[in-house]
């Protein structure tokens, strides 16, 4: 089954770029905001991000379930290393305790929940550089984006036949849950994992083998057009215009003043308001 993954985004500021430019996007906000503690200055970063995003033109309503996984996951992940722990947070001002955790009994301060609000503010920042690889760069390019930035045919045209295995496997465990609903299947309601792992055969069992046999006739269709045996070009023509310079202009000297400030010791202290 090929299913092409949601391009959510057409039309918008980011689509039009070079699909080059939405790839090192993420590369160079990652530099920027790694390692930086301090809240104000991932702040600042995420007011970037945001615009960022906005340009991307993606409809909440399509990837709002994403937005809501995404938050729920990563809050989680904050308050359980950050706060309900004794996170190291660096922090170089006063130490005094807001509250106490009862079951950890962690000391709470204003610095604990500075260090991670600028956990979280830096997490939904990246994914909102993130997104736009996902929904705004269009199924067909994905791979000579790849190929265009040096990677190897290979890794390139894996990349691209990954990221439409994802929604096809997901397309097909979609029709085979109906399937088996028709014929009676019910999901198990006992609580024991075992046993759900076991009542998940008549699903997971056909899922899998439609993905073998898949992939074995993707397999069997390029070495029949004789791929990897030699240098394969891209019917797909890329060029940089002036508004990617500017773009990627941006973010350059956004990665390059984070970087400098991080060198200084400016921005490796916890913010304690």
């Amino acid at each position: 089954m090929d299913v092409t993954p949601r391009y959510l985004g057409a039309g918008s500021f980011l689509s039009r770029r070079d699909p080059r430019v939405l790839l090192l996007v993420p590369v160079l906000y990652l530099v920027a905001v790694a390692g930086v503690d301090d809240l104000r200055p991932v702040l600042l970063c995420t007011a970037v991000a945001l615009v960022y995003y906005r340009a991307a033109g993606i409809p909440w309503r399509g990837v709002r379930a994403n937005w809501a996984f995404m938050l729920t996951f990563t809050t989680a992940l904050v308050v359980a290393n950050s706060v309900l722990t004794s996170a190291d947070t660096r922090s170089g001002g006063s130490a005094e305790v807001l509250f106490t955790v009862p079951v950890t009994h962690t000391a709470v301060t204003w610095a604990t929940l500075s260090y991670a609000a600028a956990l979280l503010v830096r997490y939904v920042s990246l994914a909102m550089v993130g997104f736009p690889v996902a929904f705004n760069i269009a199924p067909s390019d994905l791979g000579v984006a790849f190929a265009r930035l040096g990677l190897s045919q290979r890794l390139a045209y894996g990349v691209d036949l990954t990221f439409r295995f994802l929604p096809s496997t997901w397309a097909s465990l979609q029709e085979t849950v109906d399937a088996q609903r028709l014929r009676g299947y019910e999901h198990s309601r006992t609580r024991n994992p075992v046993k759900r792992l076991i009542a998940l055969k008549p699903v997971v069992v056909p899922v899998t083998v439609n993905a073998l046999i898949d992939a074995e006739d993707t397999v069997n269709a390029m070495d029949l057009r004789g791929f990897g045996g030699r240098h394969r070009t891209w019917m797909r023509e890329l060029a940089f215009d002036r508004a990617d310079y500017l773009v990627l202009a941006g973010f350059a000297a956004v990665a390059a003043a984070m970087a400098a400030a991080r060198i200084l010791g400016l921005t490796g202290t916890v913010w304690v308001p």
